[in-house]
């Protein structure tokens, strides 16, 4: 009898979900503030509050339904109620042209987040075979990241040929949607005995940390410890400008990093497989600090491609991989909880990385924030190689 194939028709089906959500998510992650800032004459105050309470939301939210679909004994209806959510949020501002409207979709895209981001990473982990983690989660942030290089170019196309109609953006968004909505509900549950009946609560995610692994706990002490250093991508493209990208420039080598990941992410998944999920991490976190060293010293264009580009390379050796090995280090009854308190507190890690970022920025100067990025990034791989030396 042939084996089981790694890449099976539902983890194709997630794979194109995400892919085609992504695309609808980064077509109007770009132009969201200018939409703002712009034609609605919203205070670049509002941007940053939005995207705070956004993103917190979202990190949160991971957390509370991964230990409530562990609760329930399901994950299939948070993936479909959450990816359709974020498909019938897209086109609101493009119906409703005021800020308001934005705000309401920007927030009820990042609920759609919150409800299926820690279920759907459990659900793959049940359909992946056995030592083919790495590969199945590799597979997925290909096609996610995929979809984060399509919709910049296309959101870049368009406002060539259409200068400013960002609103019709929001609808055209709407189209992606509704075809991963279409594939989502194709995806069929995969059973497992449901948590003893016991009270539910909003907090009971951390209450998941006792009962934990020790192994477990040493990864996402490590993970969120590198969080408060790793701050968003937005400094990236800032420094970029100041060596001499343009505006579109700039996002181009966002577009690209991007590329690199989605190209590298099944291969990283496959070295984790067969050479353990350990040592890629450690070597995707050594790669992150020679990249935030090489931004720090930027003073070249061509240094700054090389640059996103190693980034590419390490995105793809640590954000698929680690949710492998966490897979791998849970039983499937806790995968939820597991994987939604890690993305959790790795959320909140960077809001706190970024905050500090532009104070660094401001007051200490440009380099500042990647020197400690780049030794933060040291000491977590220093202290999780020591940690789980005896973990495959």
């Amino acid at each position: 009898m042939n084996p089981c194939p790694p890449i099976s028709r539902p983890i194709v089906l997630l794979g194109l979900v995400s892919l085609l959500t992504d695309t609808a998510s980064e077509l109007l992650y770009p132009i969201a503030p200018l939409y703002l800032t712009g034609p609605l004459g919203a205070s670049f105050v509002l941007v940053g509050l939005l995207e705070g309470l956004a993103e917190g939301m979202a990190g949160f939210l991971k957390g509370y339904f991964g230990a409530l679909s562990d609760r329930l004994g399901t994950r299939a209806p948070f993936v479909r109620a959450g990816y359709t959510l974020s498909a019938i949020s897209k086109p609101l501002p493009g119906l409703w042209p005021a800020a308001g409207a934005v705000v309401l979709g920007r927030l009820a895209d990042r609920l759609g987040k919150g409800l299926r981001s820690a279920p759907r990473d459990a659900l793959l982990a049940s359909y992946a075979p056995a030592k083919a983690q790495g590969r199945v989660f590799g597979f997925h942030r290909a096609m996610d990241t995929t979809g984060a290089v399509i919709g910049p170019l296309l959101a870049l196309a368009y406002l060539s040929w259409r200068p400013g109609d960002y609103a019709t953006l929001f609808l055209l968004a709407f189209l992606p949607g509704i075809l991963a909505i279409l594939c989502v509900w194709q995806v069929k549950d995969v059973p497992f005995p449901a948590a003893p009946g016991r009270r539910f609560a909003p907090f009971v995610v951390f209450a998941y940390w006792r009962m934990a692994p020790v192994p477990y706990r040493q990864l996402v002490v490590a993970l969120t410890l590198f969080g408060l250093v790793n701050s968003s991508d937005v400094f990236l493209i800032l420094k970029a400008k100041q060596v001499g990208f343009s505006d579109s420039t700039a996002i181009g080598g966002y577009v690209f990093y991007n590329g690199v990941y989605a190209l590298a992410a099944y291969p990283a998944g496959d070295l984790a497989d067969r050479f353990g999920k350990r040592r890629v991490i450690l070597h995707g976190l050594a790669l992150y600090a020679v990249v935030y060293a090489g931004f720090a010293l930027l003073v070249e264009t061509w240094q700054a491609w090389l640059c996103f580009a190693l980034y590419g390379f390490y995105a793809a050796a640590t954000e698929g991989v680690s949710k492998a090995w966490i897979a791998d280090l849970v039983p499937p009854e806790q995968r939820g909880a597991a994987i939604g308190l890690q993305t959790m507190l790795t959320s909140f890690s960077v809001f706190v990385a970024s905050g500090l970022a532009g104070l660094l920025w401001e007051h200490v100067g440009p380099a500042a924030p990647f020197w400690l990025a780049a030794g933060g990034a040291c000491l977590a791989a220093l202290w999780l190689g020591a940690a789980t030396r005896h973990v495959p």
